[in-house]
């Protein structure tokens, strides 16, 4: 009996792989079998599809037009679209290939999806006076590619089954889903009102600097990564196209948890972030759009960040590359250091002790010290309260650099194992590691011996 049921198995399992044989390849013929993959869309480049109408297979219904290179959504409403969804579809439409023809004269449809496809796409190209349809049906049965025909032609035949992914589009995944329109270069000033906070961030030159609630260096980096996140920023869902008085109290607008205004000469854009939406979502908007968004929470998270997190770390403006003169003084002594010219060709420029006893240093240990000190990083930062020890500062180093046009002046202090630094004008005091102090003023010493 075991041995009868295992042949009837057998049987039943080469029958079923018998029929997918036959179903993906009846009627078809050896030269069809044969033939070279065609393109869907003989002569159709993907820069020249200009309008595209989508029916998803939720049943939304997208029409999009490019005017003057860009594209947009027509219906059912009017906005700006994606440009990576709707080039997607142009040139998945300008690509499409025929895997292999199923059917040349299918008597129903239903077989393969297609009495009611799941999926449309009517396009038009530059020229074309009419439009032209694909339409997708049912995956088959191995799943890999998708049934799918031409409006103009009887024949059923596979596309590949990833093409699924760049035509079952939603309205909301083809329109544009920036929550600001923002020019980042124009960006010249950032204000962030968060939990009852207030951070002012102003663009001085190429530089950024704090203005409140402290007067401090700004460090480029953290200020322009803010401001290339609140640019990216995308909406995970629409909550209300058009925000009564009533909705904006509703999804917390009557009292932000955080608000941003930016800066672009004498424009502005606002961002705001209402009452927390779902677990890992928070309401937004545009302050110029009557739009309620959600977004990812991460974003409403970082606009808490306190000043400090924005100050500069690294401790000194000068490179090693541009340093023409160092000052290093410790209680009554003083040691200076100058780089000199050098003469003749080829000659490379030399660093020399000025005083005391002027005399010409190891190019070696000089680098290092001067890497050392221009490498120097805070490791947080204080308030003046906070006993530093720079009312009688262990060293203080200024330093002249670019052929000497510019100067800076930092001053160091120790309490206990602590070692605090502070530069003229800016708030509080900076913490430093203890270790990077240390050996610093021990390759000083090793170039006053």
């Amino acid at each position: 009996m075991r041995g009868l049921r295992s042949t009837i198995a057998l049987v039943v399992v080469l029958g079923g792989l018998g029929a997918y044989i036959y179903f993906v390849t009846w009627k078809k013929t050896p030269e069809t079998a044969a033939s070279k993959q065609e393109k869907v869309f003989a002569g159709v480049e993907a820069d020249k599809v200009e309008e595209v109408k989508l029916k998803s297979e939720k049943g939304d219904v997208t029409t999009l037009k490019k005017e003057n290179g860009t594209w947009n959504l027509v219906a059912p409403l009017t906005a700006k679209a994606d440009e990576s969804e709707a080039n997607a579809i142009a040139t998945g439409l300008g690509q499409l290939e025929v895997v292999r023809v199923i059917d040349e004269n299918p008597s129903d449809l239903k077989d393969y999806g297609l009495s009611m496809p799941r999926i449309e796409v009517d396009f038009k190209a530059t020229g074309d006076k009419d439009y032209k349809r694909l339409m997708v049906g049912e995956k088959s049965p191995a799943g890999a590619d998708l049934f799918a025909k031409r409006n103009d032609d009887k024949k059923v035949f596979l596309i590949q089954g990833f093409q699924e992914g760049t035509f079952n589009k939603s309205t909301f995944d083809l329109r544009d889903k920036l929550v600001l329109k923002l020019e980042r270069d124009k960006v010249d000033g950032v204000e962030i009102n968060a939990g009852g906070k207030k951070l002012e961030l102003v663009k001085d030159n190429a530089d950024w600097k704090i203005t409140q609630p402290i007067q401090a260096r700004a460090d480029f980096g953290a200020v322009e990564g803010l401001i290339g996140r609140l640019q990216t920023a995308t909406m995970k869902a629409i909550t209300t196209e058009n925000a009564s008085p009533a909705d904006l109290k509703k999804y917390g607008f009557d009292k932000p948890s955080a608000t941003v205004d930016l800066k672009m000469g004498s424009a502005r854009a606002t961002f705001a972030v209402g009452g927390k939406a779902e677990d890992t979502t928070v309401y937004a908007r545009d302050g110029s759009k009557p739009m309620v968004v959600t977004i990812d929470s991460m974003l409403a998270d970082e606009l808490k960040k306190g000043a400090d997190e924005y100050r500069r770390k690294e401790l000194f403006e000068f490179r090693s590359y541009n340093a023409n003169r160092l000052e290093f003084t410790r209680g009554p002594q003083t040691v200076v250091f100058e780089k000199v010219k050098g003469e003749g060709k080829d000659a490379m420029d030399k660093w020399r002790r000025v005083s005391p006893g002027p005399a010409d240093v190891d190019k070696d240990k000089m680098d290092a010290l001067l890497t050392r000190i221009s490498n120097m990083r805070a490791t947080g930062f204080v308030d003046a309260s906070v006993k530093n020890g720079l009312n009688m500062p262990a060293m203080t180093i200024a330093a002249k650099f670019d052929d000497g046009k510019k100067e800076e002046r930092v001053s160091f202090g120790k309490v206990d194992s602590d070692v605090f630094v502070s530069r003229p004008g800016e708030a509080g005091a900076a913490k430093i590691d203890p270790s990077d102090f240390n050996e610093s003023t021990k390759s000083l010493d090793e170039l006053t011996k």
